[in-house]
């Protein structure tokens, strides 16, 4: 993967060495504890786990046991509370300025729904998955499409709901003055989002419903904030492919296998499994519906057949 090789871990660890604290005060007073671990191995191990989407577990299997699980928990845990991250992510947003540009003239916020296999905090059912947890991705994106403000929630929470907080983000940055015009979907289309927005100065714009087969329809332009939906859909590829599969494990039942234990197939699924072959069906059934014991003819008081 390009992400694991030397000189891109060498590149992004310069930007992200400056942004890490200090080790602390040692507070043990004999001094006899284990040497804390060096900050350059536990990077490693989480841009392994960013990468790969693989257990903590085997993170510390791959960096030779040079570092455990719990201590890359503990690691990643300190630096977020220290700001890295949303340092780090800083950093991206400048440097894609100072390479590319932003334009921020037309911006575009759009929400998305993803899967949490496993749950955890700040996780709620999916409307849109048979209530299994999931959360959801709300973001703020300049006239390409790049994000630069973003927040997470439930999956459960309406679209309306997570514009205040993804546009403080924004606002949080510096980024959100510059913004002239933001495009929104039609779910959107309500009093409080547009009171919102006029507020903050920005001239609003929703896309419409248009018939299909019309002139109109045929004729428009994506909306601006179908870019928003093409960043969701890359970064929802990128980690479904990273993410590992979880399954349950399905172990053989002990001992003997009683009648609750055997695969009991559906009736209807028996019954269509079953070849429709019309001259098998007939020669499966006896020869006397009303007297299936005995063959037609064969009673005392019925005719013989002639020869």
């Amino acid at each position: 993967m390009r992400a694991l090789e030397p000189e891109v871990v060498d590149a992004v660890w310069a930007a992200v060495e400056p942004l890490l604290p200090g080790p602390g005060v040692d507070e043990h007073p004999l001094g006899c504890h284990r040497p804390r671990v060096p900050d350059r191995v536990c990077f490693e191990g989480i841009l392994i786990r960013l990468v790969t989407g693989c257990a903590w577990v085997d993170v510390e299997r791959l960096l030779s046991n040079r570092v455990s699980d719990t201590t890359l928990r503990d690691r990643r845990d300190e630096w977020i509370a220290a700001g890295v991250f949303e340092g780090l992510a800083a950093e991206a947003i400048a440097g894609d300025d100072r390479i590319v540009g932003l334009d921020l003239s037309e911006c575009a916020v759009d929400a998305s729904v993803h899967q949490a296999p496993t749950g955890g905090e700040g996780t709620g059912p999916s409307p849109v998955d048979r209530a299994k947890r999931g959360w959801k991705w709300s973001r703020f994106t300049d006239r390409h499409g790049i994000p630069v403000g973003w927040t997470i929630a439930a999956a459960n929470r309406n679209d309306c709901i997570l514009l205040a907080p993804t546009l403080d983000d924004a606002a949080q940055r510096g980024l959100l003055t510059d913004c002239e015009t933001l495009h929104l979907d039609r779910g959107y289309d309500n009093g409080v989002v547009r009171r919102l927005v006029t507020e903050l100065g920005i001239d609003l714009v929703c896309s419409k419903v248009r018939k299909a087969g019309t002139a109109a329809a045929k004729k428009a332009r994506a909306p601006r904030h179908a870019l928003a939906d093409r960043t969701h859909q890359q970064l929802a590829v990128e980690l479904r492919a990273a993410a590992p599969q979880h399954r349950p494990v399905r172990h053989p039942p002990t001992g003997s296998a009683g009648p609750r234990d055997r695969a009991a197939p559906h009736r209807q699924t028996h019954r269509l499994a079953q070849p429709m072959d019309p001259m098998r069906r007939l020669s499966a059934q006896p020869l006397n519906p009303s007297r299936p014991g005995r063959a037609r003819g064969s009673s005392s008081g019925g005719r013989r057949p002639s020869p």
